[in-house]
């Protein structure tokens, strides 16, 4: 398994650790924070996080000369 591999693996665990109960849980409060309820901020910002993180590894990839 390659260096693109790994870190994809890796950012696939966390985003299952992410999105998984005790984490969800934690943010799930009677809340608002800037007008969105805190659960809601929390999953679309580590979503977008996590998209952002998969792009940086494919870029870090591609400017490497490995990828496609």
């Amino acid at each position: 398994m390659g260096p693109l591999s790994e870190r994809l693996v890796a950012l696939a665990a966390m985003g299952g650790i992410l999105f998984n109960y005790p984490l969800l849980d934690t943010f799930a409060v009677d809340g608002l924070l800037w007008g969105a309820p805190v659960l809601y901020l929390y999953l679309f910002t580590t979503w977008g996080a996590l998209i952002a993180l998969v792009a940086v590894a494919l870029r870090i990839n591609h400017r490497s000369g490995r990828g496609g």
